[in-house]
């Protein structure tokens, strides 16, 4: 099995890197686990309460079951992955079945900020955008997907996103083994990346064998 850890800011394109990096595996031997679905469970605060939780700081995540999980699917075990709506900012009974794979992406904004997260990453990567695209796409994704005015996420993005990624997920790009500059648009760094996925896979392979 070979980890991948994949962060970076909102907006940044890792969402692209983490598809065209899927599309070029062997198909069927990957599986990725967004950061996302391992937000904590707020049912226990008052819900006009929740719309203050700050989603993008380290402690809004439960590590120990993302830690958990990742070593169950190294040791060949499969695991229920959680789900969680962010409308009523908890985490729901429906889990998602996962079967170990060849290869394993863990994807999400603070993918490098855990220590012992990382201590399971067989390649961390960090993929970087300019400040000003990344605004561009968050208030693009917001205002179509989200319904946010422009003004909203404009407010949001000064008082949340920018101070939370200058603190917390830029300083983890000196965790990263490799930066991809440009985000899903850079295609040499991408082709890179799977040619060295590939071979890594092939020299564990050849290893237990």
């Amino acid at each position: 099995m070979f980890i991948i850890g994949i962060a970076g800011g909102t907006g940044s394109g890792k969402t692209t890197v983490v598809r065209k990096l899927t599309e070029r595996l062997p198909k069927g031997e990957v599986v990725v686990i967004p950061l996302d679905s391992y937000y904590k469970d707020s049912s226990d605060v008052p819900v006009e309460e929740r719309q203050f939780i700050n989603f993008d700081h380290p402690d809004a995540f439960d590590w120990p079951l993302l830690e958990k999980h990742i070593k169950q699917l190294r040791e060949g075990q499969p695991i229920e992955q959680p789900t969680y709506s962010y409308i009523t900012c908890t985490r729901q009974e429906e889990t998602i079945h996962i079967e170990p794979k060849e290869v394993v992406i863990i994807e999400g904004i603070m993918t490098l900020c855990d220590k012992k997260l990382r201590s399971q990453m067989d390649v961390k990567i960090f993929v970087d955008a300019d400040a000003d695209d990344r605004l561009i796409r968050v208030i693009s994704r917001d205002i179509v997907e989200r319904g946010r005015t422009t003004e909203a996420v404009i407010e949001r993005y000064s008082r949340i996103l920018k101070p939370m990624h200058q603190q917390f997920i830029e300083p983890c790009k000196r965790y990263a083994d490799i930066i991809i500059p440009q985000g899903g648009h850079n295609n040499v760094a991408i082709n890179m990346l799977v040619k060295f996925v590939k071979q890594q896979i092939a020299e564990k392979n050849q290893t237990e064998n």
